[in-house]
């Protein structure tokens, strides 16, 4: 089966970022009887010549498009800065020169501040996943992302490394028994939990808000699809640790990573439309439209930002309670740190808006899990508050390869040996999740030494994510 021709691969074709390339990938889904690489040579030819296409019966929409979009005038958008601030980069030998360079029209912004650029960057939607930038009163909301508020949360419990291999049936039953993953899936009657989150009164003061949360309380404790997962594995120290108070030794811990679901990915949806409305950027830099903070959008937005970002942790909150119970376990420590999100900080002095989309606070001491992926050790970590880098790090270690190039690459078999190879047990999951996708969390620890310090090493055994194919809803 072929597979489909995304948005990235319409970029480098030389496509404008933004509504042109929707237009494309509607006309693409449809196919119309032509292979894939006879659709690429089609598109090819209408950004060259769309003036041949205008009466097409298939390409028409693309070519008219194209037409108007050449025909705008420069003064219809609101100025990119020519002379930028630089901004700091970490592992940049390892960063895609499509991160860079998104990374560079971001410090064009005219709201610009600083930005910097983690070690497990790559290629994204406007700001580069791995991407930090401070901005003077104004949000972006693909600057935040579309899984706003995702996250990492870790429960390391009292529990000896060898109960783990004594009792992996049990580990197994309580995992698939307690978590619901990907589009379509949640929970519903008396299955559905409860939780403060639900009366936050931002459901009842935006009305667009408050329409989605029924859903919201249908999927309250699952998780998303693509790269989230809950996982149990061997959480070792190497020292005592003073600050959590856990001596030297290898505990079996429980991490969860997953974001808002379809309550977030709807908000960023909306937000960032109303943006590219009321913001009109170069195209170029269409993406990173941003509202007012001064604005009733744009303190809307900021509400729903952090509702999403509550939601989120109430999910993961439900998930580890409900693990516990089932364990009948003790919590010695509990650590949770999110990305995909917006802070109000201070830098030089002046409060800036900090997005860190797909990067992780790490302020002087503050706590973070950094995964590597489901065969690659993760790595409790604790921020040394480096100013450079915004007081950020890595969020894990970085795609090295899209979901199409891994899934046309890596075999079955390939990531099943990969696994046993691992002692890994893994329940779900496609190809595009294989641990060969990702870069080497080593390489990407190694470049943010400055940023934060390793406390304990956590490694995985047994994997849940979503069945291969889910999307989130």
């Amino acid at each position: 089966m072929e597979t489909q021709i995304n948005g990235f691969e319409l970029m480098e074709l030389g496509f404008p970022q933004g509504e042109i390339i929707g237009i494309a990938l509607k006309i693409n889904r449809k196919r119309n009887g032509f292979k894939r690489d006879e659709m690429i040579t089609h598109f090819k030819n209408v950004l060259e010549t769309p003036e041949q296409y205008i009466d097409d019966k298939i390409f028409s929409p693309l070519a008219i498009a194209l037409i108007e979009k050449a025909s705008e005038k420069p003064e219809d958008f609101i100025a990119l800065n020519p002379n930028p601030n630089a901004y700091a980069s970490y592992g940049a030998e390892h960063i895609e020169e499509g991160a860079r360079k998104q990374m560079e029209v971001a410090m064009q912004l005219p709201v610009t501040v600083a930005g910097a650029l983690m070690p497990d960057a790559h290629q994204g939607y406007g700001l580069p996943i791995g991407g930090v930038l401070a901005t003077k009163n104004a949000i972006i909301p693909y600057g935040v992302g579309v899984d706003i508020g995702c996250r990492m949360a870790l429960s390391v419990y009292d529990i000896p490394e060898g109960f783990y291999y004594e009792n992996e049936a049990k580990f197994k039953r309580e995992l698939v028994a307690h978590t619901k993953f990907g589009a379509g899936h949640g929970f519903h009657g008396q299955y559905k939990s409860e939780h403060a989150v639900l009366e936050n009164d931002v459901f009842n003061r935006i009305p667009f808000v408050q329409h989605l949360k029924d859903k919201a309380w249908s999927q309250l404790g699952s998780s998303g699809g693509g790269n989230h997962f809950v996982e149990f594995g061997i959480m070792e120290f190497a020292k005592d640790d003073a600050v959590l108070n856990i001596p030297k030794g290898k505990y079996v811990a429980l991490l969860t990573h997953s974001g808002s679901r379809g309550m977030g990915a709807t908000i960023a949806g909306h937000y960032t439309k109303i943006a590219k409305d009321v913001c009109k950027l170069p195209d170029v830099a269409k993406n990173l439209a941003y509202l007012d903070m001064n604005s009733q959008l744009g303190q809307e937005y900021w509400m729903a930002m952090n509702l999403a970002g509550d939601y989120a942790s109430a999910c993961h909150e439900i998930i580890h309670v409900k693990m516990q119970k089932a364990l009948g376990a003790v919590v010695l420590a509990k650590v949770e740190n999110h990305h995909n999100f917006a802070w109000k900080e201070i830098w030089n002095g002046e409060e800036v808006i900090v997005h860190r989309k797909g990067a992780t606070p790490a302020g002087k001491g503050v706590m973070g899990i950094i995964p590597g992926s489901m065969t690659a050790p993760g790595f409790l970590v604790r921020g040394k508050g480096e100013k450079n880098a915004i007081n950020s790090a890595s969020h894990g270690a970085g795609r090295q390869m899209s979901r199409t190039q891994a899934i046309k690459t890596i075999t079955k078999n390939e990531m099943q040996t990969i696994l046993k190879d691992h002692g890994v047990t893994l329940i779900g999951a496609g190809l595009d999740e294989a641990p060969m996708a990702y870069k080497d969390i080593n390489q990407v620890m190694e470049a943010q030494q400055e940023l934060v310090d390793v406390v304990a090493k956590f490694t995985p055994k047994m994997v849940r994510m979503a069945d291969d194919g889910s999307r989130e809803d």
